[in-house]
């Protein structure tokens, strides 16, 4: 039986396996408005799951994951994968993303749980309960 959801990763076990393995590719999902103003990892490629302005799943996404790995997501029955790690701001939208790409034969899928903001607070703030910027890991913003 294939795998059905995509293996959670926290912030901190994604950075290691980005450093750990250089063909890993960490894929921020949010929308172009939160990847460009609310900030992200740094080396992250953006590639939006559902963005403005209609908010709808990208129809691509699947196809702009391939073109972005070119052909690094086909695994030989031995063979090593790319890994592929998703972020959205806190893991709701990576989880569906990441069965999105295993339904369509990707092998080695990873989402970041807490995701770049983490969840709210009992303020409504994001950050600073968990997340990959609530780790201090690196990350920039335009």
């Amino acid at each position: 039986m294939s795998q059905q959801h995509p293996k959670p990763l926290s912030p901190q076990e994604a950075f290691a396996m980005l450093e750990e393995f250089p063909q890993a590719v960490l894929v921020d999902i949010r929308s172009s408005m939160e990847f460009l103003f609310v900030g992200h990892p740094k080396g992250a490629v953006h590639v939006p799951w559902i963005d403005e302005p209609d908010w709808v799943v990208n129809p691509e996404f699947v196809t702009e994951i391939r073109k972005l790995l070119l052909g690094g997501a086909v695994c030989e029955p031995d063979g090593p994968c790319a890994p592929v790690i998703l972020i959205c701001r806190s893991g709701k939208r990576s989880l569906e993303a990441g069965k999105a790409l295993l339904q369509s034969g990707f092998k080695a899928v990873y989402h970041v749980e807490e995701g770049f903001e983490g969840d709210l607070n009992e303020h409504h703030q994001r950050s600073t309960v968990g997340g990959w910027r609530f780790h201090g890991l690196p990350w920039e913003q335009c």
